[in-house]
């Protein structure tokens, strides 16, 4: 059984070799095939982790009352006109709210910032409650956060974002040094520990951090990003958040028959638009492999059928010699298989050079042992379909007809 296989092995890249260029084209289709499932998959791998990462940062049990929805359609002038988010709210929520863990306001916007010659323009100013941490991933790495008493006195401390400590202070300890906000002097109390970017978009380093209290101080006007965040059990989110509901309706006194003039977003909403998503590209991208395989292994039938018609007569002489269906059957299975193989490996090679540069630039990706076996087991059971029909008709060729055919 070992000689046989090999001795078909031997034949088929023996014409494969011949015909080098008709066996390239031929296997051009495949390539294309399995450089689309593998890379597609490679990077629905990356993007899978870089989402998880991402959401880390808003937390499972986290529910946000804000005056704008994160995803839906709703007339844009409805919510425009809905009123701002009153920030004193956040103390009546955390006494009224049973499910509720820790509830943190917080409001933001961007300004400049500055400390000798060096300068960081459009940083985001997070102006947040001192409880902030509680509800959120952050996690200051150096020096430490600012003190309830901190926040009710506007004290002028702030914490930075890592991108922002480097900016700003490139060959000094940014610690206990003072900074413009503006024209406002801040000292700096604490750096943040590297968070990364928001689904790679919004660099979570590039934000600084200071006691909401002093924000209302420096910054006047209703303008920027005005939020509550409550921190509930994750188990009970769905019936923390209606809870939420209630109580933001009847402190914003809103009637029984009025829709929420607020929304009150979670991680839920970016999970169910990232799975449309996901399979909206999953779908392209399988539609895509599907018709270049497709391409390929007709491709591949076709030339296979050419290569029996070529070889009649040697496989007259086989057949005359003793070869049995089985053999001629294997030995064009096998060429065809080789084919498509071979064009797998070259894909996969192709796919792996993609997945580094994706990783090396764009986010973490790369190629898992799974794929990569299914990349090839997919193009030789191509190149075994494909392959079938000639195989047959070879095999089942008459030897004595196959010897007269010129």
């Amino acid at each position: 059984m070992g000689g046989f296989f090999w001795e078909n092995m031997r034949i088929a890249l023996s014409e494969l070799w011949g015909h080098k260029t008709r066996s390239i084209l031929t296997a051009t289709g495949i390539v294309i095939g399995i450089i689309a499932v593998s890379l597609m998959s490679t990077l629905i791998n990356g993007v899978d982790g870089l989402f998880e990462n991402s959401m880390k940062f808003l937390g499972r049990g986290n529910l946000y009352v804000d005056k704008w929805p994160w995803f839906g359609d709703e007339d844009w002038w409805t919510l425009r006109n809905r009123p701002r988010i009153e920030l004193d709210m956040a103390e009546d929520i955390e006494e009224r709210s049973t499910y509720a863990i820790a509830v943190a306001a917080q409001r933001g916007r961007s300004a400049d910032l500055s400390y000798k010659e060096y300068s960081s323009e459009g940083i985001f100013i997070n102006g947040v409650s001192a409880n902030y941490p509680d509800v959120s991933t952050i996690d200051v790495e150096f020096g430490r956060f600012f003190t309830g008493s901190e926040d009710r006195t506007g004290a002028q401390v702030i914490i930075l974002g890592s991108d922002v400590a480097k900016a700003l202070f490139p060959f000094e300890d940014p610690i206990d040094k003072e900074i413009f906000v503006g024209s406002s002097r801040f000292r700096v109390i604490g750096v943040l520990a590297e968070m990364g970017k928001f689904l790679g978009t919004f660099s979570q380093d590039a934000q600084v951090i200071i006691p909401i209290k002093t924000f209302n101080k420096i910054f006047h006007g209703p303008w920027g990003m005005r939020r509550i965040t409550v921190k509930v059990p994750e188990e009970h989110i769905e019936d923390a958040k209606e809870e939420l509901r209630g109580i933001v309706r009847v402190l914003r006194g809103q009637k029984p028959e009025e829709k929420d003039n607020f929304a009150i977003n979670q991680q839920k909403a970016f999970r169910q638009q990232y799975q449309g998503i996901k399979l909206a590209i999953g779908g392209t991208g399988l539609v895509i492999t599907a018709l270049s395989l497709l391409v390929g292994g007709i491709g591949i039938a076709n030339i296979m059928f050419v290569s029996v018609k070529e070889r009649t007569r040697e496989i007259g002489v086989r057949k005359a010699l003793g070869a049995t269906r089985g053999k001629i059957l294997g030995q064009f299975l096998i060429e065809s298989m080789l084919i498509t193989a071979s064009g797998g490996i070259v894909g996969l090679l192709v796919s792996t050079l993609a997945s580094l540069a994706i990783n090396k630039f764009l986010f973490p990706a790369s190629m898992s042992f799974g794929v990569a076996f299914m990349a090839i087991a997919l193009s030789a059971t191509v190149g075994l379909i494909a392959g079938l029909a000639p195989a047959r008709k070879g095999s089942l060729l008459d030897p004595i007809e196959a010897l007269r055919y010129e």
